[in-house]
């Protein structure tokens, strides 16, 4: 116990005085930045589509979960092969190349609306989430090694920081440009079908998504373009440790700070996208409100990370980050329970109050997952990112839980039992950290010696 306590307050201690940016190295720092824009906008819109779709499609809770399915399995999916790209050529071309897989599945979204089906829809977004995939295993690590290793935690929360901007301007968009606010009554409907104009009702709320995507997607791949000609350092971990190796995912047996950490972010990840994707389900069912002033409650939450964010990144240099993660996930089982337990307008203030915890947990774990793993960094990402899988599986346990009990928030036990994971490795992080400055291959045979290998 005492190590764990030590080890806590020497991480802390060992960032003061420590610069967090890349000086000298400011005009890719910004560019790198835009990135975490770019994929913000897109990951928050698939929680006004889960809407839009379940209405223009007339699917029940679970099938319009596929949504968050499609799009998180293309992370799962994509992950490794990214790794293995970067490490035979580099984050640049990690990077421009899920940039470019990116933009093309957002403007798959025309061929899709024009086909009136919905599986296309779920093809275009998997291959958004693929070239999500690829540009968080290559921006999430980038940013953890660009700069000091004492101040990593500090600067990816920095630069996720700049997430819930791009996801709050996707949110308000989708809401102005694909939700309709037209919620016809069950008269209605029979009224429309009895006049022969149902279907064209229905397509053309389908044709609503396309706007948004082509401009979105145009915008993703110029960026692309821009980022290509941009110069790229070399790092010492790029490519190799300081053996000349490139490292291999059988070393990666040996590192239990990034086995604990990619089981805590398949549970951030998953309670996340479950209080997201069901916040205007939640209310509907609860509330009076329209479909519209229910994408609000996504937009206050999205603000609400945000200023968690720019609040809680200054503390890590007070409080050591695992133990600030274990406080905010236990928080957030408070807030969930308050959800499940108060259906309404304070259960659904509740769900918004936990986004402010939400915060810092996947940068938070990413940085703490990628301690001391050296040469092996961009294969331990790739495992992190693959982590956000947790985002396809549990919203669909969310809807099974719903479908069962008639009760959406029922279903919130599902983001409470993630953040109970979340909160349990962030207590129990300092005892599985290498100790500040030791680097691989001197980690993994700590961690060796301590029985954590697998």
């Amino acid at each position: 116990m005492q190590v764990s306590t030590s080890t806590g307050s020497r991480t802390a201690e060992s960032s003061k005085g420590v610069a967090v940016f890349p000086l000298g190295q400011m005009a890719l720092f910004v560019m790198v930045l835009v990135l975490f824009f770019l994929w913000g906008m897109s990951n928050n819109l698939t929680d006004i589509l889960v809407q839009q779709f379940r209405k223009s499609f007339e699917l029940s809770t679970f099938s319009a979960q596929l949504v968050s399915t499609a799009n998180f399995t293309g992370y799962f999916c994509m992950a490794i092969p990214a790794a293995l790209v970067m490490r035979r050529w580099g984050y640049k071309v990690g990077m421009v190349t899920g940039l470019c897989l990116f933009g093309a599945g957002m403007v798959l979204f025309w061929p899709a609306a024009v086909s009136g089906k919905y599986v296309p829809f779920l093809m275009a977004l998997f291959a958004v989430g693929c070239g999500a995939s690829i540009l968080e295993t290559a921006a999430n690590p980038f940013m953890a090694q660009f700069g000091p290793p004492p101040t990593s935690e500090r600067r990816l929360n920095f630069a996720q920081s700049f997430n819930p901007p791009g996801t709050i301007l996707g949110v308000w968009i989708g809401r102005q440009y694909i939700l309709s606010g037209v919620e016809l009554t069950p008269v209605q409907v029979a009224a429309k079908k009895a006049a022969g104009t149902y279907v064209a009702y229905l397509h053309g709320e389908i044709m609503r998504v396309v706007p948004t995507y082509i401009a979105l997607g145009s915008a993703v791949l110029l960026f692309a373009l821009l980022l290509s000609r941009m110069k790229f350092p070399r790092m010492t971990s790029e490519h190799e440790g300081e053996s000349g190796g490139q490292g291999s995912f059988r070393a990666l047996r040996h590192y239990p700070q990034l086995w604990f950490a990619v089981a805590a972010n398949v549970c951030n990840v998953g309670g996340q996208i479950c209080m997201w994707s069901n916040i205007i389900f939640y209310m509907k069912a609860y509330t009076l409100v329209s479909e519209k002033t229910a994408a609000n409650y996504i937009i206050y939450s999205l603000v609400a990370m945000l200023v968690g964010r720019f609040a809680s990144t200054p503390l890590m240099k007070f409080v050591s980050p695992s133990r600030l993660l274990g406080i905010y996930g236990a928080a957030n089982v408070v807030l969930m329970a308050i959800a499940v337990t108060h259906p309404g307008m304070l259960g659904a203030w509740a769900i918004v109050g936990g986004s402010f915890f939400l915060s810092i947990m996947f940068p938070t774990i990413f940085a703490l997952g990628l301690k001391g793993l050296g040469e092996n960094t961009k294969l331990g990402g790739s495992m992190l990112v693959m982590a956000i899988v947790g985002g396809a599986f549990f919203p669909l346990v969310l809807g099974v839980i719903k479908g069962i009990t008639g009760s959406m928030a029922m279903g919130y036990l599902v983001p409470l039992a993630c953040f109970a994971g979340v909160a349990v490795y962030g207590f129990v992080a300092p005892l599985i950290l290498p100790p500040p400055g030791m680097t691989d291959p001197e980690a993994g045979l700590v961690a060796a010696e301590r029985g954590y290998g697998i």
